[in-house]
């Protein structure tokens, strides 16, 4: 066994740790369970060699006994089997719960640089459909492997004690078994964790399809989604196919092995009665133990399958679980009090992960507390990026960024994002209604701060127009609203976080100049008293800005009031007049 695969699993058990009481009960109960299924023949061995041949009158009497015994052995069967179907999957559950608590709270750390390059369909299917896998191969797998042994050395145990050469009989077919189930299963390893593999790959495309899916409709492209989605379907089928091929070879291989035990003990059974060597009531009980020992073996060979699926899915789980965040807190990092809201850029320099080349090169910014900072330049120029780098979304590649003095490495970086607001042109609203979209921005606010906060965000009236005011379900990313009702709910998210420090990115570049002139009102009401950098399309939007910054790709290229700008006659000029 690897080295990885040794951890892996070592640390797939260390789930059990907090419910140890509950899987020693399932082992117990599937103990009593194999130990039913052992007796049973036992007790049927006594009726057909010694108690069908007692005087009616103590037979009878000694019937009602074994019947009552079998009672009570069912009775026990009845109860290991509910306890196992019952709160064994109960502690399965609890193990899928814990695992994908653990798996979100990971997600929540990574950092854009992760984000930029996952895909959601993938990501949800780990959460999904691999932890279901897993949980299933954690609940039955070890009380699988438990009944199966215990049926297989308790029947074994018993063979012998029956008939030393019949049980040799049986035997010489196992290791041909074990030899072909252990090549078969490296097979199936491989083809399972493709198959994982497509899976995500088929869950990606339809989240992609799904939300885009106003995007095909517009282009009436249905049929190039249809047809991209055949190929994944095709590839995932292909993968089943390959799946099941193995499993078939296994599953047939390993049910011709078992019949053939039973064929050779057949045949030596007779060989022996002939000789006089066993007596047909022990060849009976022999032949009912063979099916108590061939049995498991079908168990055991399900739970290939299952243990295929459950581990390819844990090493799915672990490679994420093993990416560490790119971007955590310094282990010396501390709290940003209160802020005035001076940033300082000195020598800054960023390339993304994936890059060669830098999209920032030594950029030196200061941005006094409390002034109002317009960003514009061409697209690609690194507007967003620059502003991505002040709350940590990405860390600089060379040089540092500081907030009042203090570099933003050696602070928390909660601390840090909750003295910045960001409103975006891309507006993101979660399903839900309008009054807890508001709520993000401070969970604990009251509703009279969150409907001030909506009023000072131009959003109140639009709001209360509505049949369910601030109760409306707004649908998925706010489907219901129009552009500038939901840029307006993010301005109001933001009024309500209340922060020292705002970004702007475009938030404006998408409405019509009736909500265009709605929204540049609330952005100028939020924008007072604070430290704010607006990265703007319409130059027409920022022409009040106290400095603008033009940047281009070897840097901050130009910088003054826009009448400033305009008589030096340079870059900011051709973007005005363009």
């Amino acid at each position: 066994m690897g080295k990885t695969k040794a951890n892996n699993l070592k640390k797939m058990i260390s789930y059990y740790r907090p419910y140890m009481g509950l899987f020693i009960a399932d082992m117990i109960f599937a103990t009593l369970s194999s130990a039913v299924a052992l007796t049973i023949p036992l007790v049927v061995r006594y009726i057909t060699s010694t108690l069908i041949y007692m005087q009616p009158d103590a037979l009878k009497s000694q019937l009602l006994l074994i019947a009552l015994f079998l009672i009570a052995l069912l009775a026990v069967d009845f109860v290991s089997r509910y306890f196992i179907g019952n709160y064994g999957h109960v502690m399965g559950a609890k193990i899928e719960y814990d695992m994908r608590s653990e798996i979100f709270d990971h997600l929540q750390k990574m950092s854009f640089t992760f984000y930029d390059k996952a895909k959601v369909g993938q990501l949800m299917s780990r959460v999904t459909t691999d932890l279901f896998d897993i949980t299933e191969l954690l609940h039955h797998g070890p009380e699988n492997i438990l009944l199966s042994l215990l049926k297989i050395v308790g029947a074994l145990v018993i063979l012998f004690g029956i008939n030393a050469k019949l049980t040799f009989a049986a035997f010489i077919i196992l290791p041909f078994m074990f030899a072909f189930a252990y090549v078969l299963n490296k097979k199936m390893r491989r083809a399972f964790r493709a198959n994982r593999q497509r899976i995500a790959e088929i869950n990606g495309q339809i989240e992609d399809n799904l939300a885009g899916i106003k995007v095909v409709k517009s282009f009436a492209n249905e049929d190039v989604e249809n047809e991209k989605f055949k190929v994944g379907n095709d590839n995932f089928l292909d993968s089943k196919r390959n799946n099941y091929r193995y499993m078939g070879i296994f599953q047939a291989g390993v049910g011709v092995f078992t019949s053939m035990i039973t064929v050779c003990v057949v045949v030596v059974g007779c060989l022996l009665i002939a000789d006089g060597n066993l007596n047909v009531s022990d060849l009976v009980a022999f032949l009912l133990y063979i099916g108590v020992f061939t049995e498991p073996i079908k168990t055991l060979v399900d739970f290939t399958e299952m243990f295929q699926n459950g581990y390819s899915g844990f090493e799915r789980f672990r490679e994420i679980m093993n990416m560490s965040p790119d971007i955590e807190d310094s282990p010396n990092a501390i709290e940003l009090g209160d802020v005035e809201g001076a940033i300082e850029f000195r020598d800054v320099s960023f390339g993304y992960s994936d890059s060669s080349d830098n999209v920032l090169e030594h950029i030196n910014l200061d941005i006094p507390a409390g002034s109002y900072i317009a960003l514009v330049g061409s697209s690609g120029a690194g507007k967003t990026t620059l502003c991505s780098l002040i709350p940590r979304f990405y860390d600089v590649s060379d040089g540092a960024i500081s907030i009042d003095g203090v570099d933003i490495r050696n602070v928390k970086m909660k601390s840090l994002r909750s003295k910045i607001g960001i409103v975006q042109q891309d507006v993101y609203l979660f399903a839900g209604t309008i009054y807890e979209n508001i709520l993000y921005g401070k969970p604990d606010a009251t509703e009279e701060e969150v409907v001030e906060a909506a009023k000072r965000a131009n959003a109140h009236d639009f709001i209360m127009s509505l049949e369910d005011g601030y109760d409306t379900d707004i649908g998925q990313r706010g489907a219901r609203l129009s552009g500038g009702q939901k840029q307006r709910l993010s301005i109001a998210r933001v009024f309500l976080k209340n922060p020292p420090i705002l970004i702007f990115d475009e938030a404006t570049s998408a409405l019509d100049n009736e909500s265009e002139r709605l929204v540049q009102e609330s952005l100028e009401v939020l924008a007072e008293n604070r430290t704010t950098i607006v990265i703007a399309h319409r130059l027409s939007t920022i022409q009040n800005a106290e400095r603008i910054l033009v940047l281009t790709e070897e840097g901050i290229a130009e910088s003054g009031t826009h009448e400033e700008l305009l008589n030096m006659g340079g870059v900011y000029e051709q973007l005005y007049r363009g």
